[in-house]
This record gives C-alpha cells, structure tokens and sequence, in this order.
C-alpha cells in the first residue's frame, strides 16, 4: 500500500501476527487446564502453581513444558509481527518469551532448578508486564492499544497483579496458583488486544484512503 509508507501503523500487522497472538492465550490457558487435569490426584490450581505441573515428579510434565515452549514462541513471532509498535516494546515482548521457554530448562524439584527456574520466570513475568511500556507511539491516528495513556493503564494493571501474585508467594496465603493465573492471562492476552486495534486501525486507514 503506497499510501501507508512512513506510516508505520497503517500498515497493521500481519496475518501471521493475528494467529500467534491468538495462540498463545488459548494454548497457555488451555494448557494449564489440560495438564491439571492429567494429573493422578486432584490438583488445586487456586493453591498451586503453573510451574507446579512441569515440575520433577508431575504427571506428563512434557505437557506443561510444551506449552511454555509453544507459548515463547508465539509471543515471540507476535512481537516480530507487531510493527506498528515501538521498537523496545517490541525487544521487551521478546525477551519476555525467550525468558519464558528458558523456565522450561529449569523445572522446579530440580537440582539447582528452583533458583533458575525463579530467576528465569521473574525476568519473564518483568519483561511481559514491562513491554507496553515501550511500546506506546504519539499521534491522533495511533491504534488505540499503542497510545500512551492505555499502554500506561496496562503496565499499572500489571503491576497490580504481580504485587498481588508476589505477596501469595511470600505470606503463603493460599492463592498463589490463582494469582499466578490471573498474571499469565493477562500478559497472554494484552499482545492480542494490542494486535487486533492494530488491524483495527489499519483497516479503518485504508477505507478511509479508497474513498479519499
């Protein structure tokens, strides 16, 4: 489209783009579902972790550990897709999904695993909060997930949660597997939201262009 050059978010995101980001919720969260299922004994996903189901000893571990590795890569090829966004925003989102496929090297229950396994899952929990953050752009004709004050509110909605998520980690409340879900969910999902006012908006540019 000659009339979008310059312009980087009339261009929208590619097809490719759409279905990773489309992935990447559906299989985390259906994932997780899957594997608490498997396991022998009932398994209480408000007390327990994600992590808990790719740990040493779960049963089919390998399906919790897939999913962290298929969930990586989707967000990763989102964030390659996603070039009405800025350019930190975008490196954030990736070092957020490679972050994210590393916890799958270090399960918990492992020798020397749950220092690395936390080390890994902070840094991806951080970089996947954080990506918005970089990612925002100015200008009235901004996809409406790119500008600054909605890029803001979802940072600080993040924050929240991972507040709530780190203090069930340290008073051992009882809702650490819950909290830990709801900040998944949620960083699985924003990219998503963010793709799809792109395409919005790439949309609305270009029937704008045909009937000028």
């Amino acid at each position: 489209m000659p009339w979008a050059r310059g312009v980087p978010w009339v261009r929208g995101v590619p097809w490719w783009g759409v279905l990773s980001s489309v992935a990447s919720p559906v299989v985390l969260i259906g994932g997780w579902t899957i594997a608490a299922v498997l396991q022998p004994r009932p398994f209480n996903q408000v007390a327990s972790t994600v992590s808990a189901l790719a740990a040493i000893g779960a049963a089919d571990r390998w399906v919790m550990t897939l999913v962290f590795l298929v969930v990586g890569t989707c967000d990763a090829v989102t964030a390659a897709a996603l070039r009405p966004a800025a350019p930190t925003g975008r490196v954030l989102l990736i070092a957020g999904a490679v972050s994210g496929m590393v916890v799958a090297a270090y399960p918990e229950n492992a020798r020397g695993g749950l220092v690395s396994h936390a080390v890994w899952a902070g840094l991806a929990f951080a970089a996947l909060g954080a990506w918005p953050a970089g990612a925002w752009r100015c200008g009235r004709s901004v996809p409406w997930g790119l500008r600054p004050a909605v890029c803001a509110s979802a940072v600080s909605v993040q924050i929240v949660l991972l507040a709530w998520f780190v203090g069930e980690l340290v008073a051992a409340a009882g809702q650490v597997g819950l909290a830990e879900r709801f900040v998944g969910a949620t960083q699985a999902i924003w990219p998503l939201v963010v793709v799809l006012s792109c395409r919005a908006s790439a949309l609305l540019a270009e029937r704008r262009a045909l009937r000028g």
